[in-house]
């Protein structure tokens, strides 16, 4: 990670930590690196927060000044940008979005043209720009770029999507919360086309109540909808929809880790997972890797982050990997992580086997699961901590077989997350704390 480039772009509150100064130097940088030998051209989208038109005209005025033509798809889904640059003539598309953090926070993200997040090395490159350690000379007269409307791009989209997943939905009921975010402008058109009766919550965005106790983060009110009414199913997306998590008929959760697991099998059984093979982070649980060990699928761990996880699919070739949040990526139907995608994903498998999402999930039996994030002054002297890292040790001989811990930093903000995976909740708890009580015994508590 860059000084400013976390594991998902640039984030922070905005006017705080996230400047429109900032936003400036990211689009005029992208439009000079990829204006070398033509006009740049770069699409921008944003989700619903109350600042995201303030750092689209931000970043298209950087675009613009350094010679770049900026493409403005407006309000939808970081998906739909990932697969207008992937599929269409741009250089890079521009995400304006926090995902699933409050409203107050905003972010910006960078995609290539094969859908993936840049390289570091042009983050890197971008930092300098932001800290003065390089300048750019500023376009004139016709040098100076263009900014048009590109809200085509988002039709385009949704065509692509209703061409991929030939479904027929008429004999589903299912309830939608669109996190009064950037689905509020896919995700009904989408599902609509395909004959599905809906019910949607949370469908009416104005700035700050995107991810506001609601959403693939918050899914109380969606399972009290599909458990007292009569739903086949329901599924929820974050601020930006390139996440989707699914709530049963009994109202019970069924997270990134089952979602991976019903692609991995359904395309087992089609003789499509290469490798055998599914990509899944540190985050995962234990029960998913017990499940896919008994139905004879491999498994690769990678670090935090849909960045790890795509890396590692390019890599290897692989075709199905993901995140616990929800966030999974299907090489077949391109290389993002996309919360609309994986939802006709899920219903392709339910209708190809006549199975309910209940009966899909029933072999992997989740572990009780307990994560803490405590607030340090300094991420890198926890860990390096000779004691701390012997009770994590000590800790992970206990558990065994039956259990495991996970220390690691996060990647935005100062914590330090402990998560432990065990037979019961008391030994969740107890584990965590023993970690939590000696960081701050030894005052590096913040």
């Amino acid at each position: 990670m860059g000084k400013y480039f976390g594991t998902d772009g640039i984030r922070g509150v905005a006017n705080e930590s996230l400047t429109i100064e900032k936003a400036f130097d990211v689009g005029a940088y992208l439009a000079y690196y990829y204006g070398k030998e033509k006009r740049a051209k770069i699409a921008l989208c944003k989700d619903t927060r109350l600042s995201s038109s303030m750092f689209e005209s931000a970043l298209a005025a950087g675009i613009s000044a350094m010679g770049g033509d900026a493409y403005l798809m407006g309000y939808s889904t970081t998906p739909s940008l990932a697969y207008v640059v992937s599929h269409q003539d741009f250089d890079c598309g521009v995400m304006i979005s926090a995902s699933h953090n409050p409203y107050y926070d905003n972010g910006i993200k960078v995609f290539a043209t094969d859908g993936l997040k840049i390289d570091s090395s042009i983050e890197n490159e971008i930092e300098k720009l932001i800290d003065k350690e390089i300048s750019l000379k500023r376009k004139t007269h016709e040098d100076i770029g263009h900014i048009y409307d590109y809200h085509k791009g988002i039709d385009d989209y949704l065509n692509w999507l209703d061409k991929t997943f030939d479904l027929d939905l008429s004999d589903m009921k299912i309830a939608v919360d669109l996190a009064n975010g950037a689905a509020c402008y896919t995700a009904v058109k989408a599902l609509e086309k395909k004959g599905a009766e809906l019910v949607v919550i949370n469908d009416a965005p104005n700035g700050t109540n995107i991810n506001l106790d609601c959403g693939s983060t918050h899914l109380k009110s969606l399972s009290e909808l599909v458990k007292n009414g009569d739903f086949d199913l329901g599924f929820a997306f974050d601020g930006d929809a390139d996440r989707v998590l699914f709530i049963d008929k009994r109202g019970e959760v069924v997270d990134g880790d089952k979602i991976m697991y019903i692609l991995a099998k359904y395309l087992k059984s089609k003789d499509m997972l290469k490798g055998n093979m599914l990509v899944t982070t540190v985050m995962s649980n234990i029960g998913l890797f017990k499940a896919l060990d008994r139905a004879d699928i491999k498994y690769s761990i990678t670090a935090v982050g849909d960045k790890s996880v795509a890396d590692l699919m390019v890599k290897n070739d692989y075709v199905i990997g993901g995140e616990q949040s929800g966030h999974i990526i299907n090489k077949y139907t391109g290389m993002f992580g996309d919360g609309l995608k994986t939802a006709l994903n899920v219903l392709e498998v339910i209708t190809s086997t006549k199975q309910d999402l209940l009966s899909l999930v029933s072999d992997v039996k989740i572990y009780p699961q307990l994560l803490i994030n405590q607030k340090v002054k300094d991420k890198n002297v926890v860990l390096e901590d000779e004691e701390i890292k012997a009770l994590i040790k000590d800790i992970e001989d206990r558990l065994k077989d039956d259990g495991r811990i996970l220390v690691r930093p996060s990647g935005t903000e100062p914590l330090i997350r402990v998560m432990v995976e065990a037979s019961d909740d008391k030994t969740c708890h107890d584990l965590v704390y023993e970690v939590i009580d000696l960081i701050n015994a030894k005052g590096y508590g913040a």
